[in-house]
């Protein structure tokens, strides 16, 4: 393929994010067959420009990449295994939301077929895809990824984490696991507020304008966390747990479950009855990965 051709395309699964996807590379210029398996899904994408094929073997026969984003990572298996074969020689990327170790299993799979595997972790919802916000984290075969780089630039910011396969799954649940922390906690947030009669709507940009300005400590937590040193003769667990007891019994007080915010007592004070009440809070990256010693 020179680089004057664009790169033939086969999406299967066509979810709000397989769609997302599917109409970003038509509208790119690529040659695009989509696939789903419940028919219908597809009408507005055949509109667009796109092929639709009548079953995976079709698609896959029509396109130098075929892109899964599919439901899990069982999924990708049911509607990968009857035509392996015909992937054979071929590239293929993962964008279907799976475990890091899932992620890995794949690409043993893959070799085994002698198909060419890219995993990739999608940090945006459908509607970024396409846009400067858009990322998507993308780990295995290094020679897929410099081959289409430049198609997959088109769906969003590119960054390939090496030959491991999982490692762009595992960045990406890392990630996610911080965002759904932010989120859930401005629910928990915007559910006290409201027992003094404020909305979430208000509440929203004071919340959103803290959390940015927070979340500029993050190097720094995480120089401290690297070097294993987290004597802190300033703000250590001594000094924060009758700030977030007070935040539990305000909670309370509001009529709250304290879904979120238990934990997050429950790991101070474990902190402290382990005799770190003088260290920070980042040592609480070590009791999460087991190292209570």
């Amino acid at each position: 393929m020179t680089a004057n051709e664009q790169t033939t395309v086969a999406v299967l699964g066509l979810g709000p994010m397989g769609r997302a996807i599917a109409t970003t590379l038509v509208k790119a210029g690529n040659a695009t067959t989509v696939w789903n398996r419940t028919p219908g899904k597809d009408a507005e994408l055949v509109g667009l420009g796109a092929v639709s094929a009548p079953d995976t073997a079709s698609a896959i026969d029509s396109a130098a990449v075929i892109v899964a984003v599919l439901g899990d990572h069982a999924s990708v298996h049911e509607v990968l295994d009857p035509v392996a074969d015909r992937l054979r020689g071929k590239a293929l990327i993962n964008l279907t939301s799976t475990a890091p170790e899932d992620s890995r299993e794949l690409a043993r799979w893959a070799a085994g077929h002698g198909i060419d595997f890219l995993d990739g972790g999608i940090m945006a919802v459908p509607p970024m895809i396409g846009g400067p916000g858009a990322s998507i984290l993308y780990s295995g075969s290094e020679s897929v990824f410099q081959r289409f780089r430049s198609d997959l630039e088109k769906l969003g910011a590119a960054d390939y984490f090496g030959a491991d396969a999982g490692t762009a799954a595992l960045y990406d649940f890392a990630l996610l696991a911080g965002m759904y922390a932010m989120f859930t906690g401005f629910f928990h947030g915007a559910a006290m507020v409201r027992s003094a009669g404020v909305t979430a709507a208000s509440f929203a940009p004071r919340a959103a304008a803290y959390v940015t300005a927070m979340a500029g400590l993050l190097p720094a937590y995480a120089e401290v966390i690297d070097s294993g040193d987290y004597a802190d003769d300033v703000q250590p667990a001594r000094f924060h747990k009758p700030a977030f007891d007070a935040i539990v019994r305000a909670s309370r007080d509001a009529g709250v479950g304290l879904d979120i915010v238990g934990p997050i007592k429950n790991l101070i004070d474990r902190q402290i009855a382990d005799g770190r009440a003088g260290e920070g809070l980042e040592r609480i990256t070590e009791e999460l990965a087991g190292n209570r010693e």
